[in-house]
């Protein structure tokens, strides 16, 4: 049987477009002063643009914002600073967050967190979201010195977990660092579907996360049966 579900946070729990939007806006309101020069469509725009769906750490982001847009009341450190503060206050959970986490609860299996990302920062997101309580064990790739789709975080959260690759289950977004990784040390891996990937193909998908329970409990008989 499935003992264990795992996750990944950006793009799987969080929804990190949806939050990068009302973080920039607010941004852009909350530090109006020193960038109302800029207008506020191009200043969101190009910010998404630079940060490449969170797989451009904010240093860089800054840098070159503050250049293109001659912000020189404000240094790029202390822009990034403000990202690192405010950006739990713009949190986006997926629907049905907490009603899918609820019910993997209530069939007792093992919940754990891998995700690749700043320690703090990624767990301040994850307090924000309120569903820290749920986890039996959460690995953030900072304080880990590895990040996926290394095998090793993988085989570190099960170890935790004392759970064995074929009683787990990993859920993520990305097709390599999520999916294919979790499958290569013999987990069940679960795509939660990101359009970007639209031409990858896995056995398991789920467009919304209420489907997830009822997936589970199927895949939990058919190992129970084998």
């Amino acid at each position: 049987m499935i003992k264990a579900v795992l996750f990944d946070l950006d793009g799987t729990l969080l929804n990190r477009d949806e939050s990068v939007k009302v973080f920039i806006n607010n941004q852009y309101e909350r530090l109006n002063k020193w960038v109302s020069h800029i207008p506020k469509d191009t200043y969101i725009t190009r910010f998404i643009e630079l940060d490449k769906r969170g797989y451009v750490w904010k240093d860089k982001v800054y840098q070159q914002l503050t250049q293109e847009f001659n912000i020189s009341e404000m240094t790029w450190e202390e822009l990034l600073q403000d990202y690192i503060s405010e950006f739990r206050f713009n949190c986006v959970p997926f629907d049905n967050l907490i009603q899918m986490f609820e019910e993997l609860k209530s069939s007792n299996v093992a919940l754990g967190m891998i995700t690749n990302g700043y320690g703090q920062f990624q767990m301040d997101n994850i307090k924000a979201l309120g569903i820290e309580q749920y986890f039996d064990v959460i690995l953030i790739s900072e304080w880990e010195g590895t990040k996926k789709p290394d095998p090793e975080i993988f085989k570190k959260a099960l170890e935790k977990l004392n759970v064995s690759p074929e009683q787990s289950i990993f859920v993520g977004d990305h097709p390599k660092n999520d999916v294919k990784a979790a499958q290569g040390i013999g987990m069940t891996g679960i795509w939660k579907k990101d359009l970007q990937w639209d031409g990858f193909e896995t056995a398991f998908t789920v467009n919304d996360l209420k489907e997830l329970p009822l997936i589970i409990r199927n895949l939990s008989e058919r190992v129970e049966s084998c």
